[in-house]
């Protein structure tokens, strides 16, 4: 048996380091004395060892008791009383029971202030978890917009064709962000005309349809109850109306319907449909003045084609065409007219650029070189005229040009050439030569010059041919690596072929354009000198043109 003491130090010492300690504490008689007394019983769990110790009493259990009931609430009261008056060591007992029950008191509490505590921590992180799946839901839904919007404007984007524009528009945004969608295009007369497949007319629309006061407005109607029309086969349900405008003015009209499982349109869902419908606008705006350019310069380059004249000793063919994508429309040109004296005067040239400007301009070089050459200039005066008259009319435009001028019943004839392809020359015994001589710098350039005349014979049975570089010139390769497959391509012609200029022509064009696309306008004019007797005799307004 140990002194309490020592028991008491080695209890100390376990909840300091935090080791288990049982204890238990009895009150009975002892067997030897019949006397009272209080037995401690210490078990330390960890290293099985077990200390006990009694505390002997005074009374005998028949006498009053030594341990009166407890009065108050401690149910250790009486027994601190009892034990009040006994030795050092008994005291010793009943203190190391106080501090056992403090310190289980205390123990408990933080037991219980860290269950509060992670309790607390598990609330804060399920709120934490909580916010963080709808930041990744208003995230997710905020990149679906996004992504959206962008493949949308890739697509309407991609053609110049407003026809398909709309019907893109009409199908972009169901079923992901409507049930359906009907498009309108405005006319001259600011009236809608039903463009998508399954749009109903706008004559079966009420007069207080959204989709009408949206085309007198110019604003967005979103309608919780739209009056319903026959055509939809479908009840009222809430439309949004969305004008198709590009601030200047409303060029039609999108409607659509929320899918079913929505009662009306989303904020943000407007506002990404809005921003489609300005989008799609911007796109139809751009296809719309691209057909008008097209058309208008496509008149201006018609009329432009030259019926080649019937000149004595030579037999002519001519051909353009439009580059096979883009504006169809470019500055190639090719004109053949004759003087009052017989002289004729042929000219192929190519201004810069496509579309409208280009053939505008190249209308201006074509009328202003008729009128110098009917004053009697060469062709080198007539190229050195249109340099300087360029630089006036057009600045920030260039072109290139081969003139060439024949007499009647004379072989030789005179030529020049401001930055253009060099001509090919084809003679009689199938040898084509490249007529590569100094040349002048292409009209317009910001340059003082003077184009000089160059001689050539073209006898019988010679062919020459003018050409643009939409005939020769690739991507893949290089432009002298075309001009040679052309003069290889003249080389080869048959005897029938190269006396038959129209063949010819046909066959050039076959050879040289049947690998590749055409990426540029193409002009050629072949002239082949024959006896005067077997020159055309009439004008081919036909053959000079090829299907645009």
């Amino acid at each position: 048996m140990r002194l309490i003491a020592d028991v008491f130090d080695q209890v100390r010492t376990a909840f300091a380091d935090g080791r288990a300690v049982f204890l238990r504490a009895t009150v009975g008689p002892e067997p030897t004395t019949g006397l009272s007394a209080i037995r401690v019983v210490v078990r330390f769990p960890d290293t099985d060892e077990e200390a006990m110790w009694t505390a002997p009493g005074s009374a005998r259990p028949t006498d009053t008791p030594a341990f009166p009931e407890a009065t108050g609430t401690d149910p250790y009261s009486s027994l601190v009383q009892a034990l009040a008056d006994h030795d050092n060591e008994a005291r010793a007992v009943v203190d190391m029971l106080d501090w056992y029950r403090t310190e289980l008191e205390t123990t408990n509490q933080g037991v219980l202030a860290l269950h509060t505590e992670l309790d607390a921590a598990n609330r804060a992180q399920a709120e934490l978890l909580t916010a963080e799946q709808a930041a990744r839901e208003l995230a997710d839904t905020a990149r679906r917009r996004l992504t959206f919007l962008s493949t949308a404007s890739a697509a309407l984007s991609s053609t110049l064709d407003h026809r398909t524009i709309l019907h893109e528009l009409a199908g972009l945004p169901v079923p992901e962000f409507a049930a359906t969608a009907h498009v309108w295009l405005l006319d001259d007369r600011q009236e809608l005309i039903a463009l998508s497949k399954g749009t109903p007319d706008a004559s079966e629309l009420s007069a207080d349809h959204p989709a009408l006061r949206t085309a007198r407005t110019g604003r967005t109607h979103h309608s919780t109850k739209p009056p319903h029309h026959p055509a939809a086969g479908q009840p009222a349900r809430p439309l949004l109306s969305l004008p198709l405008s590009t601030g200047r003015a409303t060029l039609g009209v999108l409607a659509l319907t929320p899918s079913a499982s929505a009662e009306r349109f989303a904020l943000d869902d407007i506002v990404m449909l809005t921003e489609l419908a300005r989008r799609a606008a911007t796109a139809l705006d751009n296809a719309q003045r691209y057909e008008h350019e097209r058309d208008t310069a496509e008149i201006l380059q018609r009329a432009m084609l030259t019926d080649l004249p019937a000149a004595p000793g030579l037999r002519m063919a001519a051909r353009y065409l439009p580059a096979s994508e883009g504006m169809n429309i470019g500055g190639d040109w090719y004109d053949a007219f004759l003087h009052p004296d017989g002289t004729l005067t042929t000219v192929i040239g190519d201004v810069t650029g496509h579309g409208l400007d280009a053939a505008i301009l190249m209308g201006q070089l074509r009328h202003a070189l008729r009128a110098y050459a009917l004053q009697g200039h060469p062709p080198g005066a007539l190229l050195t005229l249109l340099h300087t008259l360029m630089r006036s009319l057009q600045p920030d435009l260039y072109a290139t040009a081969v003139v060439t001028q024949h007499r009647p019943g004379n072989p030789e004839v005179t030529w020049a050439s401001a930055g253009h392809l060099p001509p090919l020359l084809r003679t009689p015994d199938g040898t084509v030569q490249i007529l590569d001589n100094n040349v002048g710098s292409m009209l317009g350039l910001p340059l003082n010059q003077t184009v000089h005349d160059h001689q050539l014979t073209l006898a019988h049975g010679s062919t020459l041919l003018l050409y643009t570089d939409g005939l020769v010139e690739r991507r893949a390769h290089g432009i002298d690596l075309g001009i040679h497959r052309l003069a290889t391509a003249l080389t080869n012609l048959t005897p029938q072929a190269a006396g038959t200029p129209e063949e010819a022509a046909e066959t050039l064009l076959d050879e040289l354009l049947h690998d590749s696309p055409r990426d540029d306008d193409i002009c050629l004019l072949l002239c082949h000198a024959v006896h005067a007797a077997q020159a055309q005799p009439t004008r081919d307004s036909v053959a000079s043109r090829r299907a645009m």
